[in-house]
């Protein structure tokens, strides 16, 4: 595995804010998720790129030396490959095995390492998805594969997630610009990196985020007064996406502000870390409260970032159903606001001398919004979490989860009251098992259960019919180049 060196900068006089800059921008937290030093700051890089194919930390290798050479100037070319090869067994909408794979690609700049000016981070990442995923078959209201969201949701696409500038201006401050990923900040201590980790979107980031964009323009500031507390706030383009480049259009209508606090604990000597976070836009959104008659117009079609596009599994229902109610009949209500607040913990409960990256340990996350315009009303998750657990398999993890969404009681009640569809809650359990096959590759099988929101579907004759718990099966496989 890869491990975190102090951040090294040409200037001798700069080494100190340099190492502080590290432990800044490792440590920052957004959406009461801890982030990874990808998101904002220096990649970690190894002493060599080479060695044997089974112990390189890259399948492609050092390229002759000029992989080294490039880190070294600051310049770290990298590139990841997914596959998820899976299958509904029972339950869902229909059974079924297909498959889905994305290529993320990523380029990051060192200004310091260039010989330019300390403190300096460019990144440049897209992401290109191909094949099928299993949202259809699954039925779930939300997406079992959390990589199906972006950069296009449910099909295959490629997408600019991020081309970002982040300066630290002194030891506890930082400032950052540009198309940010807001999904490079959610990897915590043991969920967050559907790469790495948890596979359902609801055990990556908590859903009271639903109206956040995934990726957008906007900045921000990070804090550290001291070592152990992290201050985040950041103003993003409301209607960000990874297919939207013009910087033109940017808050044309509306901006997301969100803002997070971190505090790192250590009770016994075991790690952990508590925070809180929130978000609010003034984005005018369409508000859940509808005359029956405007329903499918002004909710249905409607695009919820981290929860997927609800739409087409309802329109097809009210087409069979309440064909009339798609055509709108008067203005539609509509909200001016939207805000959510979320607190999470994680924290060991054992770990090996010494050894502050193995362990096992348990995490909680609740959210909170307004319930309208938000589909989302609470958000719960917890489980347990395992790293390096076996002395023989340090690199291997291991988690064990489970997620509640609860939905707003005014997200259409129409068809919760006329045909019986649910739409209350939506209970996820995963477990999954990452094996590190070598540092550059790990495969893990996944297997999901869940309760989907929508108590029923339309079957081939177009009648409804209950939906069973949906019992879905995942190979993943991770191939680092």
């Amino acid at each position: 595995m890869i491990k975190t060196d102090s951040l090294a900068m040409n200037v001798k006089n700069n080494k100190r804010l340099n190492r502080t800059s590290l432990s800044l921008v490792g440590s920052v937290l957004l959406m009461g998720l801890s982030s990874s030093a990808n998101a904002l700051g220096p990649v970690a890089v190894p002493e060599t790129w080479g060695g044997d194919l089974a112990s390189r930390e890259r399948l492609t290798g050092a390229w002759g030396g000029i992989r080294d050479d490039m880190a070294k100037k600051g310049v770290v070319l990298d590139a990841n490959m997914l596959l998820l090869p899976g299958g509904v067994a029972t339950g869902g909408r229909e059974t079924g095995a297909d498959f889905w794979g994305s290529v993320d690609y990523s380029l990051n700049l060192d200004t310091g390492k260039m010989g330019l000016w300390p403190g300096g981070f460019f990144k440049f990442e897209g992401i290109s998805s191909f094949g099928n995923t299993l949202y259809n078959e699954a039925g779930a209201m939300i997406p079992t594969n959390m990589s199906s969201l972006h950069p296009g949701f449910n099909q295959p696409s490629s997408g600019l997630m991020e081309a970002s500038y982040t300066q630290f201006l002194s030891e506890h401050a930082g400032v950052m610009m540009g198309k940010l990923n807001l999904l490079d900040f959610t990897p915590n201590e043991f969920y967050g990196d559907y790469n790495t980790q948890f596979l359902n979107t609801a055990l990556n980031l908590p859903l009271a985020f639903a109206m956040v964009p995934i990726s957008a323009y906007g900045g921000g500031v990070i804090g550290l007064p001291t070592k152990d507390i992290t201050l985040m706030a950041l103003a993003l383009d409301a209607s960000g996406t990874p297919d939207e480049n013009d910087i033109s259009k940017a808050f044309d209508d509306g901006v997301t502000l969100m803002s997070g606090a971190s505090i790192k604990i250590k009770p016994f000597g075991l790690a952990g870390h508590q925070a809180i976070s929130g978000v609010w836009s003034n984005k005018t959104r369409f508000s859940l409260t509808q005359d029956p008659d405007n329903l499918a117009r002004a909710l249905l079609t409607q695009r919820f970032p981290f929860l997927g596009n609800p739409g087409p599994i309802l329109e097809r229902i009210l087409r069979e159903r309440f064909p009339d109610l798609l055509i709108p009949v008067q203005p539609f209500n509509r909200k001016e606001n939207t805000w959510s607040v979320v607190y999470s913990f994680d924290q060991y409960f054992w770990q090996p001398d010494g050894d502050s990256k193995r362990g096992l340990g348990v995490f909680f996350n609740f959210g909170a919004t307004d319930g309208n315009p938000n589909p989302i009303q609470y958000t719960y998750m917890m489980g347990i979490g395992g790293k390096g657990v076996f002395a023989s398999r340090p690199h291997d993890s291991f988690g064990i989860g489970w997620a509640r969404t609860q939905f707003s009681d005014q997200f259409v009640p129409l068809l919760r009251e006329r045909l019986g569809l649910g739409l209350d809650h939506e209970d996820a359990v995963e477990l999954y098992y990452a094996a590190a096959i070598t540092p550059w590759l790990d495969v893990s099988p996944h297997l999901q259960v869940v309760n989907s929101a929508l108590s029923k579907t339309l079957d081939e004759n177009h009648q409804l019919r209950d939906m069973d718990t949906v019992v879905e099966a995942n190979l993943r496989v991770n191939i680092k180049f």
